[in-house]
């Protein structure tokens, strides 16, 4: 099996208010050189083979909204076995 891990985030133009409140909590915490958060996801993906076509196919039908997120998407590893 291969270990594939997508990250999915809003995009950069997009209000981002879980970050703006992770940020605003953090320079509170006395991290003033904090600029700014933003949150988003990571989902692990094992694999019995390895498409990178299919890989997207599935970011962009249920694992990101392309509308409003960006996603990136890398193998891991191969394991044997596992």
């Amino acid at each position: 099996m291969t270990l594939v891990r997508v990250y999915v985030s809003l995009k950069p133009s997009l209000l981002d208010s879980a970050g703006r409140t992770v940020s605003s909590a953090l320079q509170k915490l006395g991290y003033p050189e904090l600029e700014e958060a933003r949150i988003g996801k990571m989902i692990e993906l094992r694999l019995s083979t390895v498409d990178e076509n299919r890989i997207k196919e599935m970011c962009e039908k249920l694992l990101a909204n392309p509308v409003i997120e960006d996603y990136r998407f890398e193998i891991v590893k191969e394991t044997v076995g596992a």
